[in-house]
């Protein structure tokens, strides 16, 4: 985890996020997960995403120093960067907050919006009980390798990107298989 020591103080005297539709626990899909302790109908503002407001310029410092240390210890998520505008992110890697637990999934329950100024993780269709919150990141395909998709839903194309470049994916898994195919027969 990137060294903060300006933020120590503040940070220990914040509350974490809650939200009275979340449980936080274990996750099948990775570490911990955030699921909804009732019924959450679509549309509901479940929680907001918050963290330190930073410029992209260190938000790509941060989110690198993030990177590196997850390929040391997988249980880390890799990074909590999170696009607020074109000059600045929120970089969600702090204690308070809770949000940064919900994990990717490619049948996702949940949508991000900004509304004035503030992230929220909203419900996309109603969600029962128990089940556990997902979005899409929607990274993009650059990289997609270094991201591989743990979800587990029937919808899961392996890696995590965007649903606006699962077509993309798609066509380059493709060829890499031929390619690979190939490669083996000429072997």
């Amino acid at each position: 985890m990137p060294e903060r020591p300006f933020q120590a103080f503040r940070w220990k005297t914040m509350k974490k996020t809650s939200s009275p539709f979340i449980i936080v626990k274990r996750s099948k899909i990775h570490g911990t997960g955030v699921f909804a302790a009732k019924f959450i109908p679509e549309d509901t503002r479940i929680i907001e995403y918050v963290g330190d407001k930073v410029t992209k310029k260190e938000s790509e410092r941060r989110g690198q120093l993030c990177f590196e240390d997850s390929l040391n210890n997988k249980e880390l998520g890799a990074v909590y960067m999170f696009i607020l505008n074109k000059r600045y992110d929120i970089d969600g890697n702090v204690p308070y907050n809770t949000a940064k637990y919900i994990n990717h999934s490619c049948g996702k329950n949940c949508y991000t919006d900004v509304i004035k100024g503030k992230i929220w993780i909203i419900a996309e269709r109603d969600i029962e009980a128990g089940e556990e919150l997902s979005y899409n990141y929607s990274y993009d395909l650059d990289n997609y390798e270094d991201h591989p998709c743990r979800c587990g839903s029937e919808d899961c194309v392996g890696y995590i990107v965007s649903e606006e470049q699962w077509a993309n994916l798609k066509r380059r898994l493709k060829r890499a298989a031929k390619s690979s195919k190939a490669t083996e027969n000429e072997a």
